[in-house]
């Protein structure tokens, strides 16, 4: 319960706190209680301090006369020399990862750090373009490869955003927050995988749909006719074709080294959703899983909404939205019913596992591979996956 500041008790407890809070997920209520503190701490000073409250550059000056260091040694925690720079001359605002970063390190104070006009933790002004995966993401193609990649890195990755789609895609806070933790691997390097959305973006519309997407397009009634493709020699390129079709791009691209990633719902700037896929893990199972799960987040999730989702699917959440586009996912490849009266669910053997992929309308890799998830056993029934055969139906321009 957040109360006023009345004496000097009340003064240094508000302070503890927002040193708590000061990791906070903004749009939280702890990041809202953290808002409020800091307005009532900066109006407790105003009315009681006879001097004047340092403003966040003087403060900064002034940690880094107290600890001995210069300016360059807040390149670690704001950027390149340029940034900080810009930073220190008052040109650029200070972020909330910089106030994070500042706050761990240097001990300037938060409540310095929070009344300083520090800006949110998105879009293109918190991005530090040095450290994009550049070389890597030139060796594909993906941005121009030249001998000053990296003097120019903010260039070129201001011309790579603005082929995405332009500042609106710049904003992948609202991706993170939507997913609360996200699905993804502790170790995710967030540059490298904002690079991958945003080519991810690029190669949809470089191969755009070729018809308008209208909301209420994803059904699970349409999810089990895209699930029936599988059955299909040429089922990925059929499920590409047919999604163009009803105004969904798929576009598939390469995971980057620290991203951990195998599919994506994103909302292109163009107005149409658009499903990415890795193939990190080239199996028939794993592909229609994958697709059916990013369909699932589009029609229960993102339907218009112009905020998306990134997933490895390799990581069991109890995220209320993870789990509903799970269950759409396995209802339309395997129907519950089906798989409650299946003998392939207690005797899992090859004869069985065709039994029921016949009943049911998909490939036999697709009942392998949640026999194989059920059991937790990722050995068994490896003949039946489909491994190998799903990355030569799609050129390999695609793929890296």
């Amino acid at each position: 319960m957040i109360t006023p500041i009345r004496n000097e008790r009340d003064y240094q407890n508000a302070l503890a706190r927002i040193d708590e809070l000061f990791d906070s997920i903004p749009g939280t209520p702890e990041h809202n209680e953290m808002e409020v503190l800091v307005d009532l701490v900066e109006k407790y000073e105003r009315d009681e301090f006879s001097f004047e409250v340092p403003d966040v550059i003087t403060a900064i000056n002034f940690r880094l006369e107290q600890t001995d260091q210069t300016a360059r040694d807040l390149i670690p925690f704001i950027g390149s020399r340029g940034r900080v720079s810009e930073v220190m001359s008052r040109k650029r605002d200070i972020t909330m990862p910089m106030a994070r970063a500042l706050y761990k390190h240097l001990r300037v104070p938060a409540s310095i750090l929070l009344g300083g006009g520090v800006i949110g933790d998105s879009g293109a002004s918190d991005i530090d373009a040095s450290r994009f995966p550049l070389r890597e993401m030139a060796k594909r193609g993906w941005i121009l490869d030249i001998p000053d990649l990296k003097d120019r890195a903010e260039e070129i990755i201001r011309d790579f955003i603005n082929r995405a789609g332009g500042e609106k895609t710049a904003d992948f806070g609202a991706l993170y927050r939507k997913n609360d933790l996200r699905r993804m691997n502790a170790k995710t390097d967030p540059y490298a995988l904002m690079a991958w959305c945003w080519q991810t973006l690029i190669s949809a519309d470089e191969e755009p749909p070729s018809a308008k997407y209208e909301r209420g397009t994803i059904t699970q009634e349409f999810m089990r006719h895209v699930a029936g493709l599988s059955l299909y020699e040429d089922g990925p390129v059929l499920a590409k074709r047919i999604l163009a079709e009803r105004g969904i791009a798929m576009s598939v691209v390469g995971h980057l080294p620290g991203t951990y990633l195998d599919g994506a719902a994103l909302w292109s700037a163009r107005g149409y959703p658009v499903i990415g896929l890795t193939l990190r893990f080239d199996r028939i199972d794993n592909f229609w899983f994958c697709l059916l799960h990013e369909l699932a987040h589009v029609g229960l999730h993102i339907d218009g909404a112009g905020y998306g989702f990134v997933d490895d699917l390799g990581i069991k959440s109890t995220d209320a939205n993870e789990e509903e586009a799970d269950e759409w996912a396995r209802e339309s490849l395997i129907p519950q019913s089906f798989w409650d009266e299946s003998e392939a669910r207690y005797e899992p053997t090859g004869t069985n596992v065709m039994r029921l992929a016949s009943r049911v309308g998909v490939h036999s890799a697709i009942v392998a591979g949640r026999v194989r998830y059920e059991n937790g056993n990722y050995r068994m029934l490896s003949q039946f996956v489909g491994n190998g055969e799903v990355r030569r139906h799609f050129q390999e321009s695609e793929i890296k």
